[in-house]
């Protein structure tokens, strides 16, 4: 399973909001630069070339930048304007070679930095794109755009705790996007898949290998399956804390609460301080309703464990003696 390289959204968000922010941000610094002392003809063709922009006529921008360039190569600025008109031609190539043009005049240039990036990425290039979507990054660290994209590129690279990072980043600053929970979601289900393929590698016949796949079984509501998994756990190392826990809780939601008060037990063996053990093992024996078993001092001990634990307060009720 890996997560999907590019979202619908991603695509929408990036080419409209991301990148007429910096086609303002640009044409700023190239109306610096031509007023600084370039000469007329270079300052007539940026006007035109910012009249064809806000008049949605690409084509005539473009050649209009293609122009200021012949006439003025020194200035970073148009190169970076043409390069995201050509992103948003979904001219990526072409995206490309001017804007690496633009960073070696002006490397500095973080709007440049950022499309070169996206151009990249959009080019299945994410090794290429990593590097300068980093950088335009670190010099807007609230880019939830850019932050988006080095995301997916990271996913790509098979680099998924970063890209993980990345994306909790973009959701504490978003935390009604849809779109951006269910990235960091499918990212940690690709980080847990490659942690049990690693186990599988080392020793697919230990007690961790067989936990993990009844855990699998069990969120299946694969019970029987899961409870063969869980002693197999057992078998490989019956003393650890936590083997035992597992085919106990099993038993318990099946119902099998004989089995799941041995079980729970035998764990307690193991971790006597297991508040949620004590709990469970009372309420096995609450459920199984046996006169002969007394569930109070397990309700106690859990209580006095770990004060919060709800569900062991509601069984314990009535039960509790007025010393406690």
């Amino acid at each position: 399973m890996r997560v999907q390289r590019s979202t619908k959204w991603l695509r929408s968000a990036v080419q409209s909001l991301a990148v007429w922010m910096l086609v303002l941000t640009a044409n700023l610094a190239l109306a610096r630069r031509v007023d600084s002392g370039d000469t007329l003809e270079v300052q007539q063709l940026y006007a035109e070339a910012k009249a064809a922009q806000q008049a949605g006529d690409s084509a005539a921008a473009i050649g209009k930048y293609r122009a200021i360039i012949r006439l003025a190569p020194h200035l970073a600025a148009p190169y970076n304007n043409l390069g995201m008109l050509y992103f948003k031609k979904h001219d990526y190539m072409l995206a490309v070679e001017v804007l690496q043009r633009c960073l070696e005049l002006a490397p500095d240039m973080h709007s440049a930095s950022a499309i070169l990036g996206m151009s990249y990425f959009e080019l299945r290039q994410s090794e290429k794109a990593e590097p300068f979507l980093q950088a335009a990054l670190s010099a807007n660290p609230t880019d939830d755009n850019v932050e988006m994209m080095l995301a997916l590129a990271l996913i790509d690279l098979r680099k998924d705790r970063e890209a993980a990072t990345h994306l909790e980043n973009f959701v504490e600053r978003n935390p009604e996007s849809l779109e951006g929970c269910s990235l960091l979601r499918k990212t940690y289900l690709q980080m847990s898949e490659d942690a049990r393929t690693k186990i599988n590698e080392i020793d697919p016949d230990s007690a961790v290998a067989h936990e993990i796949a009844g855990e699998i079984d069990e969120r299946a509501q694969n019970y029987p399956a899961a409870l063969v998994e869980y002693r197999k756990a057992i078998e490989k190392a019956p003393h650890q804390p936590g083997t035992h826990m597992h085919l106990a809780t099993a038993y318990w939601h099946v119902g099998d609460w004989k089995l799941a008060q041995a079980e729970f037990k035998s764990e307690l063996a193991n971790d006597p301080n297991n508040c949620t053990a004590h709990w469970q093992l009372a309420d096995a024996m609450l459920e199984s309703n046996d006169p002969n078993e007394d569930p109070l001092p397990d309700l106690n001990q859990s209580i006095d464990l770990c004060p919060t634990l709800m569900q062991a307060r509601v069984d314990r009720g009535p039960r509790s003696n007025p010393a406690r």
